[in-house]
Parts: C-alpha cells; sequence; structure tokens
C-alpha cells in the first residue's frame, strides 16, 4: 500500500489540513492494506523479519502501491535507522555522503537501511557504486522502481537484492481505503453506488490517487450533494491509466492482446485493445502487431485473416481516429475467432535454421535455367519436367539439392482451411511416391 494508512489514535491528532494520503499513512505494517503475498503471515517481508535479518531488496510495483511506506516500516519494524533519497535528485556526492554516514553508524552498532526511490533513475556506474556498501554490511539497500528491473538495473546488483513485486490495489482494498478517508473526516463520501464504483476504477489500482480524487468530490461537493457517474466526470479530471508506450505497460498490454487472440477469446482481446486504444497507443503500432499475429497464429487455417488485416490497417489510414479504430476492433474479434494454425511460422522458422547450417549447395541442375548455350552445353536445365505437361499437372521431381535430400517442414494442422492444404499435400505425395516407382 502506498503512503495511505495511519492507526486511528493517530489519525485524530495528524493536522486536518494535510492531504489524506500523508494523513492517512500507516504506522506499523500490520496497518497496510494489500500486498499480503508480502505482509500476510507467510507473506515474504513476514518471514524475513521474523528470522532477525534483512537483505537488500527491489521493491517493483506500480505507482501508489505502498513500496516508500512498507521500506519506511521495515526500517522501523527491524530497528535500523532509516535514510531515504531519490535517484531523480541525487548524484556521486549524495551517495558519498549517505554511505559515509552508514559507516560512523555502524561503527556505533546502528545499522542502515538506504532506501532508493526511482532506483532505475540511476545510469550503471551509479549503480554499481552501491555494491560495496552492499557487501561489507555498510548498509541494506531498499531500493522502488517502477520499471521491469530485468531491464533497468545491471545484473551485478540483481544478484545482490532479492526482487518484491509490488501489486495494484484491487478494488476492495481501494474501497476499503476510501472507508478510512470517511472514517477520518466523519462524513460519507457524497457519491451514488456507481459512482463510487467509477471512483475506484479511475483511480486504476492507485492508493495515493484515490485519496486524491476522494479530497477532489470533497471539495466539490455542496451540502446534501450526491454525485453520479455523469457529474463525477465533471468534477474530477480523469486519470490516465499507468501506461508509458515505451515501458512494462506498453509490453505487457500487447502481450495480453496477443495471447487472448492466440486463445480465441474475442471478449479479452477487445478489453485489451480497449485498454491500449485508451491509453493513447498508436492504432498504427496495434495495425501492424494484428498483421503480425494473423500470419502468425492463424496462417493459413483461415486465408482471409491477413488480408482483412491489412484491409483494417488501409481503413484506419483512411478515417483516422475515432472512425478507423472500428475497423481494427472488428479485425480483433476476427482474428480471435479465427481457426489457428502456427504450421507457416514453425515451417519458416525450420527451413531458415537449415539455410543457414547447410552452407550453399547447388540445387539440382534440371531447375536451374539454361541462358546460354555454354550452359546447356553444361547441363543447366537437362532433364526439367514443365508440370503443366503432365496429366495431373505435377511431375513429382526432386526440388532439394542433393546434398540435403528431400525436408519436410509445412506440416498443416486439422483445422481450417489447412485441413484443405493437408489433403492436398498428401495427393501430391503419393503422386510423387508413383511417379518415383514408375521412374
Amino acid at each position: 500500500m502506498s503512503d495511505l494508512f495511519l492507526s486511528d489514535e493517530a489519525a485524530a491528532t495528524d493536522d486536518a489540513n494535510r492531504p489524506l494520503a500523508d494523513r492517512l499513512r500507516p504506522d506499523t505494517l500490520d496497518a497496510v492494506i494489500g500486498q499480503q503475498h508480502l505482509l500476510g503471515p507467510d507473506g515474504t517481508l513476514r518471514r524475513m523479519i521474523a528470522g532477525g535479518r534483512l537483505g537488500s531488496l527491489i521493491l517493483w510495483g506500480p505507482p501508489g502501491t505502498g513500496k516508500t511506506t512498507v521500506a519506511r516500516l521495515l526500517a522501523d519494524a527491524t530497528g535500523y535507522q532509516f535514510q531515504q533519497i531519490s535517484a531523480v535528485f541525487s548524484g556521486v556526492a549524495d551517495l558519498k555522503k549517505v554511505f559515509d554516514q552508514a559507516r560512523m553508524a555502524r561503527r556505533a552498532g546502528q545499522r542502515t537501511l538506504l532506501f532508493v526511490d526511482e532506483i532505475h533513475r540511476f545510469n550503471r556506474a551509479q549503480q554499481d557504486g552501491f555494491l560495496p556498501v552492499m557487501e561489507d554490511g555498510t548498509l541494506v539497500l531498499v531500493g522502488a522502481t517502477t520499471e521491469n528491473p530485468s531491464f533497468e538495473l545491471n545484473a551485478a546488483l540483481l544478484s545482490r537484492a532479492q526482487v518484491l513485486r509490488f501489486q495494484s490495489l484491487g478494488p476492495d482494498d481501494l474501497d476499503h481505503l476510501v472507508a478510512r478517508a470517511e472514517a477520518l473526516l466523519a462524513r460519507p463520501l457524497p457519491l451514488t453506488d456507481g459512482a463510487r464504483t467509477q471512483l475506484l476504477g479511475l483511480a486504476d489500482g492507485d492508493g495515493r490517487a484515490t485519496l486524491g480524487l476522494v479530497e477532489e468530490v470533497y471539495a466539490a461537493a455542496r451540502p446534501d450533494e450526491l454525485f453520479d457517474e455523469a457529474a463525477l466526470l465533471g468534477i474530477v479530471q480523469r486519470r490516465a491509466p499507468i501506461y508509458d508506450k515505451k515501458q512494462d505497460g506498453h509490453y505487457n498490454l500487447i502481450s495480453a492482446l496477443h495471447k487472448t487472440i492466440r486463445g480465441s477469446d474475442p471478449d479479452a482481446a477487445l478489453y485489451y485493445f480497449a485498454r491500449m486504444i485508451e491509453a493513447g497507443e498508436d492504432p498504427l503500432f496495434l495495425a501492424r502487431r494484428l498483421i503480425r499475429m494473423a500470419s502468425e497464429d492463424i496462417g493459413l487455417a483461415d486465408p482471409q485473416a491477413l488480408p482483412l488485416a491489412i484491409a483494417a490497417r488501409d481503413a484506419f489510414q483512411m478515417l483516422g481516429s475515432p472512425e478507423g479504430e472500428l475497423a481494427l476492433a472488428q479485425v480483433v474479434v476476427y482474428l480471435a475467432a479465427a481457426p489457428k494454425s502456427n504450421a507457416v511460422y514453425t515451417a519458416f522458422a525450420e527451413a531458415r535454421a537449415l539455410a543457414r547450417s547447410s552452407g550453399s549447395p547447388m540445387p539440382p541442375m534440371a531447375i536451374l535455367n539454361a541462358p546460354t548455350k555454354m550452359m546447356k552445353s553444361e547441363g543447366f536445365g537437362e532433364g526439367y519436367v514443365y508440370d503443366h505437361d503432365t496429366p495431373e499437372g505435377f511431375s513429382g521431381q526432386e526440388y532439394f539439392p542433393d546434398a540435403i535430400g528431400r525436408q519436410s517442414f509445412y506440416r498443416p494442422v486439422e483445422r481450417g482451411f489447412e485441413r484443405e492444404i493437408h489433403k492436398r499435400l498428401e495427393y501430391f505425395s503419393r503422386l510423387r511416391a508413383k511417379k518415383r516407382d514408375e521412374g
């Protein structure tokens, strides 16, 4: 949970002019709502505290989920001195000062927990600066990041710290938070049930943002006024979903869209498509991904999938937003409902692997053109049978280089149009064997 909850006794004495998020800040780990996988009876952090020794940690999760608060309360629970810096405003000189203070505290028998907010903002060299003080026990590092540590933190730092994932707060957690605010202010939030649910959705799993919205509602309400959904949207600034088109939100949602289309769930696919559109994703990026999905996951099981995906892209380019988004949504549903096959995708991968490893063997001379007399005299094109001259329109010749021999890459599935392709390939295989035996 973010900087959210305070015990009832402490909250009653807090300054009424401070923001709700500050007034409701917790003073013990038991007061934190959410993150039960970390703070519950069997949670990772509870076990760490019970063991009496705190290791370095990277707290990874969206804004407003409690990373700063939990770090501060961890120091309280273990008796560590708490120091905090932000990577946005700190440099090498600031780090050196904190390290020196931690060394002095250690000599006095006091251990230090250094909390580094936005730790991913430090460059690789600055991140390396933490390694000696982590290794010699000068301090315990607790870093907070909203970005994927695998991409943003160097391997040496990650190897010395445990990554803990903080989750967005669920509707029940946020509603509990609103109830805490109502109890503190001694009056109910002036919202209908529908508007209350809407407010929790606007917060997008962010506890701090929830309390900010609550403050806006209280400030706007006249005595005995009750806001419905439409009125709520009129008085609060709609909060953009947490989504960075170059970071985790972008990759998480495009992955979810791809997998729901692959999993043949049109409703879930439309939901993730809509989330990305609402968050401001470039529709042409989505159009390109849909074209890719049509080839990778549907292929020849439905030969119309690829042309329709391309047509949707063209329709969007003609109509623009928001009209053209409907054409993309149409293709999302079509692709999700289409029969699936990755037979061409895997066949191409196998063919490329062989092409990389086989060198440059000469194709059979029979299928090489002979544009000059010399090439014809050398045997180019000799023995080639023109398929259209055969009764079946199929010569049955071998086209692979002799050094490789016949290969089988494409194995159509028994779904959609590939069922028909499978029948054709079986026919050609039998006919090829027959002609080989006759030859």
